[in-house]
């Protein structure tokens, strides 16, 4: 059993009237140290006691659920989550809730998304939407005809994956009305999917498993841009890296810089620092007034942006260029 990686207070936090804490899935993916960064930064602007916590690996709720328990002991009054297994969590979630703490789940939502107080996240269906339409503008004719390799997160299917896959089939023109599960569509241009638990060798893999069912896939949606460079030296390896177009989300400077380099065709780029830092002031905030966060306007979420990134524009689909989305990246 895995413990919670770590813990860390703001400067000055001992003394603070307000108490909190950031969860994150683990403490080494770039995406959730820049998040930290933002929650850390905001609690010592907003004088907040912070704790933060992560679990070892992707996957590690046992982790999770130790540190939301240590919160409560801690008298927390708000609790910032990107929740690991977005149903196994809840049952804490509640207990925290209960207890008086605000709960804000940070980019992926619980499973309900009610489960939390609100939720802080990128419009996951609209990330995989914005490349899914890229890419079917890009092909062109050739969409049609297209072979497509899914490299997914975790074969638990977590709401941002599943909310990113049926982004990117809407954008492509793919029917989802009735899929319930993550490979059931039926669409034969779908050569298959495959998890990379978010990282570059899980990509590298899941690409080589995908081009041995079909050898001729030219589309490659990733579920991130670490699983997107693991994918590229997968092409690589067999000489298809020029003539397979790959899409992704996250809009990392790595990610982004990949972009400029050619090896992501677009990405759809989010941004964690806003979602913790607004997060910190939502907590603040309910400690002060006991105002709850409000949703954006039409959506059940609070959304915290995304936009595509890629030096190949295409008619109708709003982007910028690789060098104004390094300049953004995860800020």
């Amino acid at each position: 059993m895995a413990a919670a990686a770590f813990g860390a207070m703001t400067a000055g936090a001992q003394a603070a009237d307000v108490n909190a804490c950031l969860i994150t899935k683990t403490d080494t993916n770039p995406f959730f140290v820049k998040m930290k960064e933002g929650a850390l930064a905001k609690a010592e602007e907003l004088g907040v006691g912070l704790k933060t916590y992560a679990g070892k690996i992707e996957g590690d709720n046992e982790s999770q659920v130790q540190a939301i328990e240590t919160c409560v002991a801690d008298g927390a009054k708000g609790i910032l989550l990107v929740p690991t297994d977005s149903k196994g969590i809840v049952e804490s979630v509640k207990k925290a809730r209960d207890a008086g703490i605000l709960v804000i789940a940070l980019d992926t939502p619980l499973d309900p998304a009610d489960a939390a107080d609100a939720t802080f996240a990128t419009d996951n269906f609209e990330a995989g939407r914005l490349i899914g339409e890229w890419a079917k503008a890009t092909l062109g004719d050739g969409a049609a005809d297209a072979r497509i390799a899914f490299l997914d997160l975790l074969p638990a299917q977590p709401t941002v994956d599943v909310l990113r896959d049926q982004g990117f089939m809407t954008g492509f023109g793919i029917d989802t009305k009735n899929v319930a599960v993550i490979g059931d569509e039926d669409d034969s241009r779908i050569v298959g999917h495959d998890v990379t638990n978010g990282n570059e060798e899980g990509g590298r893999t899941a690409m080589e498993n995908l081009l041995q069912q079909d050898p001729m896939v030219n589309l490659v949606y990733t579920i991130n841009e670490p699983a997107a460079a693991g994918a590229y030296e997968a092409l690589k390896s067999v000489g298809r890296e020029g003539d397979v177009t790959i899409v992704s989300v996250d809009g990392g400077c790595p990610g982004v810089k990949n972009v400029a380099e050619g090896v992501i065709g677009a990405t759809s780029q989010q941004y964690p620092l806003i979602m913790a830092s607004k997060g910190i002031e939502a907590i603040k905030e309910y400690a002060d007034t006991g105002k709850l966060p409000e949703k954006t306007p039409g959506k059940e979420f609070t959304d915290t942006g995304v936009t595509l990134i890629t030096d190949k524009p295409v008619e109708g689909v709003d982007s910028i260029t690789s060098q104004e989305g390094l300049e953004k990246c995860w800020g």
